[in-house]
């Protein structure tokens, strides 16, 4: 494959259980049967609007984004036993769905071409695949993204995609996944790296691809697959955290999900006492330095489509982090749970 991993990463238990087309078109037409009409809608607007559309190529990747997302649903959604209140088949559908629903109706479908379409719509269901892989910072890949990408090409495999005549989609894919890694840590000053050498830097891997593959694969530049690829892996980073670009509601309600998230997987109950400071902390400090120092759009599309809702967000976020650090200033919360709450209201007030 194109992108060289440090580690391969194996099928586990969901992915022998979800192991063709068939199983998981059963397991979406019983938990999300939404999803299955939504395919039928887009291959509809596909065929009307590309007269090269294929109907097996369409087929392919449906079987793909069925097994994909009902993966995600057994592995870490609402029908499987390890919930993420974040990265589940919820997240992989607002990308699909709303995200790039709105691309489309936004720049035109003529704004880019099918293939595009198709390769970011299996980004939406297949980047967040694995969430469970320790956290491991000496890779400018994250674990969690190398073993989405491994999971993936075998999901591309088993929809009959043939990693040589297909190796574009394998390439781009690899390249959006792995531009998906999120390093929340603040950037290093410059003086402490070398920019020739540079890895990542906080925030998204995305814009930084360039600088990682100049490292890892001399002569990428003259790969024209790999070359798209990038340009891609920065469309699909800017709709994988278009959070800021949408509806104050959905943006309030996303962090609230993802520190619930944060919680778990730190092992702490949010109505503890000892989840209360770590939750004030995300939904104050966390949210103000993703939304205005972390976060940029890096694509042209990702611009136009989610930019000037991102601006209209700005000055209610400040008033909900300013509201809920007054909420708990003479007394701080009892828990999490308390925590969470109080955004929520605040941010249904803005």
């Amino acid at each position: 494959m194109f992108l060289p991993l440090h580690k391969q990463f194996a099928a586990d238990g969901v992915e022998r259980a979800v192991a063709d087309r068939p199983t998981a078109e059963r397991l979406l037409r019983d938990c999300r049967p939404d999803f299955l009409e939504l395919l039928g809608e887009r291959r509809r607007i596909f065929l009307s609007g590309f007269a090269e559309a294929e109907q097996d190529l369409l087929e392919r990747t449906e079987t793909a984004l069925m097994i994909s997302l009902a993966r995600m649903g057994m592995r870490h959604g609402s029908w499987g036993d390890d919930f993420h209140h974040y990265h589940n088949e919820n997240h992989a559908l607002e990308i699909l769905d709303g995200r790039l629903g709105r691309m489309m109706e936004r720049c035109g479908l003529e704004s880019l071409p099918l293939f595009d379409w198709l390769a970011l719509s299996l980004f939406a269901t297949c980047h967040d695949l694995r969430q469970r892989e320790a956290v491991d910072f000496s890779h400018p890949i994250g674990n969690n993204e190398a073993a989405s990408i491994c999971e993936t090409r075998r999901i591309l495999a088993l929809s009959g995609f043939d990693r040589h005549r297909d190796r574009r989609l394998f390439t781009v894919l690899d390249l959006m996944i792995a531009g998906s890694t999120f390093d929340p840590r603040p950037a290093p000053p410059p003086s402490e790296y070398n920019t020739a050498e540079l890895a990542a830097t906080a925030g998204a891997l995305a814009p930084h691809l360039p600088q990682v593959l100049d490292r890892e694969v001399p002569g990428w530049r003259e790969d024209a697959d790999a070359v798209h690829g990038v340009a891609l892996a920065q469309l699909a980073s800017d709709l994988d955290t278009a959070n800021v670009g949408e509806a104050f509601f959905w943006l309030a309600e996303s962090a609230s999900r993802l520190c619930q998230e944060r919680e778990m997987r730190s092992g702490r109950s949010l109505d503890a006492a000892q989840s209360a400071q770590p939750c004030l902390e995300f939904l104050t400090h966390g949210q103000e330095f993703y939304f205005f120092e972390l976060h940029r759009f890096c694509s042209e599309p990702g611009r136009t489509t989610f930019a000037a809702s991102k601006a209209e967000n700005a000055e209610r976020l400040r008033q909900v982090t300013r509201g809920l650090r007054e909420r708990f200033r003479e007394q701080g919360p009892a828990s999490g749970q308390t925590v969470v709450e109080a955004f929520s209201a605040l941010s249904l007030a803005h």
